[in-house]
């Protein structure tokens, strides 16, 4: 399968003073909340770890949002240096990776507002945004090969809204939380983030079942 141009990482370069590999053997099998603890009291070696961690992923994402990269690059490089610079004062993290997402979103939605001369939102993105990959399909269709079947899919997927397709894909794609979705998508509720995959769902297998008849 082709590789979609949005899937490429891409890291900022921020200087990381460690090895990679020792960094993951450290904290390989620590909790988030003792990860972001030690990076908050001043270890390099924690800052260095959730970079590598959470950097290639951010980019990913970022990319769902906007293709242009150098923006992306920029808006995660941003975040990092200035987490770095709050060292000391930082509040408890439970889930590092919903909580830089939700930073990221935040930082180039910012960007797209100036960028455009208007208020940007993930409700007004559009379709082209939160192109759900055709391999996420899989955990839908019990390993369905069938490229008849992966279009049609595809074509279902596309039919959805942007917000629908983006608590789709932070879902499965991301296996985020329902919990992890609502910070990043900033619903007030988890249960609101359970109901905009119930209802993503729903119109999946409605829009499958037509194609099908």
């Amino acid at each position: 399968m082709s590789i979609n141009p949005k899937n490429r990482t891409t890291l900022p370069d921020i200087p990381l003073p460690y090895r990679h590999a020792a960094t993951m053997e450290i904290f390989k099998d620590k909790a988030d909340l003792e990860i972001w603890r030690a990076f908050d009291e001043g270890d390099e070696m924690a800052f260095n770890y959730i970079y590598r961690v959470h950097a290639p992923n951010l980019f990913r994402f970022g990319s769902q949002i906007t293709q242009d990269q150098a923006m992306v690059q920029d808006c995660i490089q941003n975040i990092f240096i200035g987490l770095r610079k709050k060292r000391g004062g930082l509040s408890a993290v439970a889930s590092i990776k919903s909580y830089l997402y939700k930073c990221l979103q935040r930082d180039l939605i910012r960007e797209l507002s100036k960028q455009k001369g208007n208020k940007v939102s993930t409700e007004t993105l559009g379709e082209g945004f939160f192109d759900i990959e055709v391999s996420f399909e899989t955990k839908l269709i019990q390993q369905e090969r069938e490229s008849e079947q992966k279009i049609k899919i595809q074509q279902a997927l596309s039919q959805l809204t942007s917000r629908q397709r983006q608590a789709v894909l932070l879902l499965y794609e991301e296996g985020m939380s329902y919990k992890e979705i609502a910070e990043v998508m900033e619903l007030n509720e988890v249960k609101s983030a359970r109901k905009i995959i119930y209802r993503a769902l729903d119109s999946l297998k409605a829009l499958l079942k037509r194609s099908e008849s």
